[in-house]
């Protein structure tokens, strides 16, 4: 399961990248911040008493949901320091 969770949160990572606009933060960015926003949006769901492992589609749809909350957040503490 730990594998699917990484592999998940890669594309995840990737597809949060490609949908968000303004662009993505590269590669190695895209897919950094799509494993830890996965990690983050499991790691929430399993604390409300929900499943994030609903099949392949939902594992996807919460990761890039997580993935999406990251890069919002990211933005908003870079735009605030800089």
């Amino acid at each position: 399961m730990f594998l699917v969770s990484i592999v998940v949160g890669l594309c995840a990572g990737w597809l949060t990248g490609v949908v968000m606009k303004r662009g993505g933060y590269g590669v190695l960015g895209d897919l950094s911040l799509g494993l830890v926003g996965s990690t983050i949006a499991v790691w929430i769901y399993q604390m409300v008493g929900l499943s994030p492992y609903a099949g392949l589609f939902g594992t996807i749809v919460v990761a890039v949901a997580g993935t999406a909350g990251v890069v919002v957040a990211q933005r908003r503490l870079w735009y605030v320091h800089a």
